[in-house]
């Protein structure tokens, strides 16, 4: 059994985190609980369990054994001290933010954020009487000229999941915590293991587990990250909405983990590789990675972060849809869908129109949203340049 007050390198701590054979008949991975109802030998101890809530089993809503072995792991990962476990990415976007906002209240949303985070704010916060505005990711300590006094959360997210902006998350957070507001951050790109944005000033970081934690695209899960201090929050509004996760997704969540390091050295390694070839196509204007000096931020990737995942964007050149739906649906290895970071290769043109009040964006030029899966590189590029070929002669 692993040390639990001692730091370890971050590959060592995916390997053991949350995981207590002792405690489960020396299972190494713990199983799957399936619970609604807990018993209680009596009503003293029923009262204990429901002081300590967080912790101890009362209703399986709250929690499962295997539910918070996934957390333990998640917030070690991370570098938290706490986690909760939902279930979807979603999720934790609403849970996190519904913690720290009530009606009369102001937040402040990047404009390039993941579009149902951006719904979150015009759809279930603006009905409850909580005023949003959308900010240029790009912006830096300049965030601090949108702060009001009612101002209580700043959302990031870093790089965004289309067009990859990186924020300087250290600015904004001490123009944040200046103003009296809390930052929250979806870290899902990174999947924790490439940045810690708590490290960094951050509050709250939410995950989408069903992506690299995951890593097999076969489970919804999502997981809010945070300090002791914001904790009780965060466990209130989760058990308010009643989004817990499933024990199974949970389980298939700590599995993954086991083997995010190596998987994102592939990932990361595969990406790079097919981003550089689509970077030297004439029918392509440009390529949105962070680890390219090119995309917006740079600097602050390769100052914050250590390594990159396998999601990035190619802009096009004009063409018509035909030309893009001809250069998509031919494609073989890369699966036409949502989500990512799973071991398969995906592609999903982004829908960028509406997505933009605070910034501009070129739409003449089609977005194609790429996610490098395991497979062998070379095939990769090869089924990509059969789709290029097929989009320029549709052009």
């Amino acid at each position: 059994m692993t040390d639990k007050t001692k730091k370890y390198g971050p590959n060592t701590t995916i390997v053991h985190a949350g995981s207590d054979p002792q405690n489960q008949r020396g299972a190494v991975n713990p199983p799957v609980y399936h619970v609604s109802t807990v018993a209680h030998p009596s009503m003293d101890a029923m009262r204990e369990a429901r002081l300590g809530s967080d912790r101890n089993f009362v209703y399986g809503r709250h929690g499962t054994p295997t539910s918070m072995a996934f957390e333990e792991a998640a917030a070690a990962i991370e570098g938290g001290e706490r986690a909760k476990a939902v279930s979807s990415g979603l999720q934790a976007v609403v849970a996190a933010t519904l913690a720290f906002v009530e009606r009369g209240d102001h937040i402040l949303m990047l404009d390039s954020a993941y579009a149902p985070s951006r719904r979150m704010t015009e759809g279930i916060l603006a009905k409850m009487g909580v005023e949003t505005t959308f900010y240029d990711p790009l912006i830096g300590a300049g965030i601090a000229e949108l702060m009001r006094p009612n101002t209580k959360v700043v959302f990031t997210e870093s790089p965004a999941s289309h067009t990859f902006e990186v924020q300087d998350i250290p600015a904004i957070v001490d123009a944040a915590h200046k103003g009296g507001a809390l930052v929250i951050i979806d870290n899902t790109w990174s999947a924790g293991h490439y940045f810690k944005p708590l490290a960094h000033g951050a509050d709250v970081s939410v995950q989408a587990a069903t992506k690299y934690w995951v890593g097999h695209s076969d489970a919804m899960l999502g997981c809010i990250i945070t300090s002791e201090e914001h904790f009780p929050k965060i466990r209130a509004s989760v058990a308010a909405l009643g989004c817990s996760a499933a024990p199974d997704d949970c389980y298939l969540g700590l599995r993954g983990i086991r083997t995010l390091s190596v998987r994102l050295e592939r990932h990361e390694q595969n990406g790079l590789k097919l981003a550089e070839w689509f970077a030297g196509q004439p029918s392509v204007d440009r390529v949105l990675h962070p680890a390219f000096d090119t995309c917006p931020g740079h600097e602050f990737w390769k100052r914050d972060f250590t390594g990159a995942s396998g999601l990035f964007s190619v802009v096009l050149n004009p063409v018509g849809q035909k030309a893009v739906d001809a250069m998509v649906d031919g494609l073989e290895l890369y699966s036409l869908g949502g989500s990512w970071g799973g071991y398969e290769s995906l592609v999903l043109p982004s829908s960028l129109e509406g997505s933009r009040t605070a910034t501009e964006w070129d739409f003449s030029k089609p977005c194609v949203r790429f996610h490098a899966g395991l497979e062998d590189i070379d095939d990769l590029i090869e089924d990509a340049r059969a789709g290029l070929n097929r989009l320029n002669a549709a052009a």
